[in-house]
């Protein structure tokens, strides 16, 4: 099972959850460490070196880091949290887009070719971060037992509904938060990794060990990890952008007077 005979003797074993722990690359450091470390140097190489001497007329490098920004503060930020509230935000979700957008886009950059978002810990690490801060700001402004109410009892419903409801509001957003909106960016990583992994490597055993009239298979399999590689670029973008949109949408819930 899961296991195809290209020749006499030749079988090709499928990628598989074993080609995500990578060996330490020295000591107990991995290549996804490093990797994380490089996506902080350069998000904050691209911010510095690309505003340190801002024109009224941008440049391009400007204009890529103003557009950046901008996206960031009044596409997510703002829309997500209110106008009123979401300037002392910006920094935070602008940080959270570039470092899991940067952190994704490795999937797809020769040699690097690893999504660090695809090892669970990365984006469990990042969305405990967001439930702190939603929750904190939540208990700031109304208070333990304002907050509480604020998020588990929405007004409005008939008085038995609340035996259902409030239980169901506190999962969702005590628990359930946190857990999918790390596993959203993880399955997402993860599965694409692994497809282009089946692909390519795939490819690649079909054109050295299989029969004759099968090797011109290779090529099919190489073009569609050509074609996979584009909507996985479109999904690493996307995936950075979600989990932003969400991250400002918990803090805007949190702030909210009512919902």
């Amino acid at each position: 099972m899961g296991r195809l005979v290209l020749a006499e003797g030749d079988v090709f074993a499928p990628p598989g959850v074993k080609d995500f722990f990578l060996p330490p690359i020295f000591g107990e450091v991995t290549k996804p460490m490093v990797l994380v470390v490089l996506s902080v140097i350069i998000i904050s190489a691209f911010f510095v070196l690309s505003s340190r001497n801002l024109k009224i007329i941008p440049g391009k490098w400007q204009f890529a880091v103003e557009s950046v920004y901008d996206f960031g503060r009044n596409n997510i930020a703002r829309e997500q949290i209110g106008s009123k509230e979401f300037k002392p935000f910006v920094p935070f979700i602008l940080s959270l887009f570039t470092f899991v957008l940067v952190n994704n886009i490795y999937g797809i950059i020769p040699v690097l070719q690893f999504p660090t978002m695809a090892k669970i810990g990365f984006p469990l690490t990042l969305a405990v971060m967001v439930y702190f801060v939603y929750h904190w700001v939540g208990f700031k402004k109304f208070g333990f037992v304002g907050y509480l109410k604020n998020q588990t009892v929405p007004p409005g419903a008939p008085g038995p509904i609340y035996l259902l409801l409030t239980p169901i509001e506190f999962l969702q957003k005590f628990v359930l938060n946190p857990i999918t909106l790390a596993i959203r960016v993880f399955a997402a990583m993860f599965a694409g990794h692994l497809i282009l992994l089946v692909f390519t490597l795939g490819g690649e055993y079909l054109l050295l060990h299989a029969a004759g009239p099968l090797k011109p298979v290779s090529i099919v399999s190489w073009a569609f990890a050509i074609a996979m590689t584009f909507l996985e670029a479109f999904i690493q973008v996307l995936q950075a952008y979600i989990f932003a949109l969400l991250s400002a949408n918990y803090i805007g819930m949190a702030l909210a007077e009512d919902h």
